[in-house]
């Protein structure tokens, strides 16, 4: 059984999403992380908000384009496979497993590496630029393994593990409400 990582703070909770607050309020929510040097958050650029959301509109197109469903604008994000080194981004990282038979395969995208540089390093990798299905991650897993496995400390590039992008808020609802 395949299972997805959240990574989160303990202060705020799982799957509070920057995405979900209109632009000004979440640049506020923003700007008091970096005033408080909370985590990895705190070093993101002045425009990281407006790059964020443009790359979620292209990957939700690219999605649509394969036959995806999504049904939020902007997706919550999971890592298939554990990413202990990712507690690190925040002061007290929180970690939430949960099996993949939760979601709807129209449902849920797949970027080979972070969203950020999957979309916009051009190095030539065939995986840039590239939204995948749950059938076609598995096919992208069998030729170039998990990421953790073979970069896990970074050093061969931006590829760290396999990101999940989580369009629909029910299964994440039904989890939250057990916690």
């Amino acid at each position: 059984m395949l299972f997805l990582h959240h990574y989160y703070d303990d202060s705020t909770g799982p799957f509070c999403n920057l995405s979900d607050l209109a632009l000004g309020e979440a640049e506020i929510v923003l700007q008091e992380i970096r005033l408080q040097n909370k985590g990895f958050a705190s070093k993101r650029s002045p425009d990281y908000l407006e790059v964020r959301r443009s790359l979620e509109l292209r990957a939700r197109e690219l999605f649509i384009l394969k036959g995806g469903k999504p049904v939020r604008n902007h997706p919550h994000y999971m890592t298939i496979g554990k990413c202990p080194w990712l507690l690190d981004w925040y002061p007290r990282g929180r970690e939430l497993q949960i099996s993949i038979e939760e979601f709807a395969p129209a449902t849920i995208s797949f970027t080979y590496g972070d969203l950020f540089p999957t979309m916009r390093y051009e190095d030539g990798k065939p995986y840039r630029g590239q939204v995948y299905t749950l059938q076609e991650i598995y096919e992208v897993i069998h030729k170039y393994g998990l990421p953790q496995a073979w970069n896990s400390d970074g050093s061969k590039g931006p590829e760290r593990y396999i990101e999940v992008q989580i369009w629909d808020d029910e299964p994440i609802r039904k989890i939250i409400s057990i916690l």
